[in-house]
């Protein structure tokens, strides 16, 4: 299910096989490195270049022997490399190229999310645009307030997208940090000029100052950020939700030709894509937290957050790039349906306009408090009488037409008015991208 809606990038990140690549380029590199410093003979390093090589199932049968993967790893280098393999991880510690690999894998998953992201944002600006001017309500509570604009909904999660793309492009800046600098750091064994090549080679920058291992506040700044994410497309997801509700059914997600809603009940048409993105969301938290966790380690490191990374990281990328590919169909076709909002509008009849009364009222001359009074008396008939509106209850009401006219009320109960501004917010936001 994952893979139908995830880029086939991601996934290829997280498997074995780019991973050692990955390994085996930074160990190249650093080689490359030391060999224009006159620590390595140009034929070694030929040789190391032409040879080097893997076989997964090579290296994980010894490390059923060595139980240490890099050493496993390395191991089986040197079964193709030969001799010249002694020059490979020279100074340098497991945490260099596993942690220096795991940076350039979380970048290079970064700027796939980045895309996804992206495309997300324009769904939401073509979509707000198109349903600028369609009218709904607006609710506080769960309870009608006054009119709204489908419109805005779009433009609201479109700004939310801008800030996502700036909380990404952020994390991906800080995760972006590799080190080759030793068992704690110090370069005691290795020139920091090795860090610097490989670094700049895989588009990383160095850590400025490290233990063993590169810090965890990074690694939990990348996964809070796609919790964050994950938390606005729950946010729309949610939306969605509520506006499906039979009750409801202002929107709707696509139900294609052929699709069974309930195996007991054929009538059902469920909103089965947001409440998935709802579920996954509560995941991307849960990994977040981890995260958290592992930003504390003992002295100059343990492994405590290894374990814990080599789920929660790849987890997290793959979890919101499938949450992209569901989210960007599901708001690209979600059926609208604008009569049914004006529908909903009017379901109230007319306790939408009551701020609109109170300060009409207010203009008039007469205290806030008591034009407040007013206004209630008559909303609250409303409330209690199915048959009434509060235009007809004010128009019945002594206290409100001492101060006001027919065409105060005509003028008054007009829900293209609430929405005078829409030109001005949108001028602000999407029209401004």
């Amino acid at each position: 299910m994952i893979a139908r809606y995830t880029r086939p990038e991601m996934g290829k990140i997280w498997e074995d096989q780019f991973k050692y690549e990955t390994w085996l380029k930074i160990e190249i590199l650093a080689c490359e490195a030391r060999s224009e410093m006159g620590d390595i003979p140009k034929e070694d390093l030929e040789q190391i270049k032409s040879k080097a090589n893997f076989d997964i199932n090579r290296i994980l049968e010894i490390e059923e022997t060595t139980k240490h993967d890099v050493i496993a790893f390395l191991t089986n280098v040197a079964e193709y490399v030969g001799p010249a393999s002694r020059h490979i991880h020279y100074g340098m510690t497991s945490s260099d190229i596993l942690d220096t690999a795991l940076a350039y894998q979380m970048k290079t998953a970064g700027e796939i999310l980045l895309k996804d992201l992206i495309d997300f944002k324009n769904i939401l600006k073509k979509r707000a645009i198109e349903h600028k001017r369609t009218i709904c309500v607006g609710r506080s509570h769960g309870i009608h307030a006054e009119a709204y604009s489908m419109g805005l909904k779009f433009a609201l999660w479109f700004e939310e997208a801008k800030r996502n793309i700036a909380r990404l492009e952020k994390a991906i800046e800080i995760i972006g940090a590799g080190k080759i600098s030793g068992a704690v750091g110090t370069f005691d064994h290795l020139s920091p000029k090795v860090e610097e090549y490989v670094c700049k080679k895989l588009g990383l920058k160095p850590e400025p100052v490290a233990t063993q291992v590169v810090q965890r506040d990074r690694h939990a700044e990348f996964l809070n950020t796609i919790a964050i994410i994950g938390a606005s497309l729950e946010k729309v997801a949610i939306e969605i939700r509520h506006l499906q509700r039979t009750e409801v059914l202002e929107a709707e997600e696509y139900f294609s030709k052929g699709q069974k809603g309930s195996s007991a009940m054929p009538h059902k048409r469920n909103p089965i894509v947001s409440e998935r993105i709802t579920g996954l969301a509560r995941l991307l938290r849960g990994n977040a937290m981890a995260g958290l966790e592992n930003v504390a380690l003992w002295h100059e490191r343990d492994i405590s957050h290894s374990s814990v990374e080599r789920v929660i990281v790849p987890d997290s990328c793959i979890t919101l790039d499938y949450m992209f590919g569901l989210i960007t169909r599901l708001v690209d076709n979600l059926i609208i349906y604008p009569e049914n909002m004006l529908k909903n509008l009017n379901l109230t009849r007319g306790l939408i306009f009551s701020q609109t009364v109170l300060l009409k009222l207010v203009e008039k001359g007469i205290t806030r408090e008591e034009a407040y009074k007013i206004v209630q008396d008559s909303a609250m008939n409303v409330w209690q009488n199915s048959t009434h509106n509060l235009k007809d209850e004010l128009q019945k009401s002594e206290s409100a037409m001492k101060f006001l006219s027919q065409k105060d009320l005509d003028e008054i109960f007009d829900p293209d008015k609430m929405l005078k501004n829409l030109d001005y917010i949108f001028s602000r936001s999407v029209d401004s991208d």
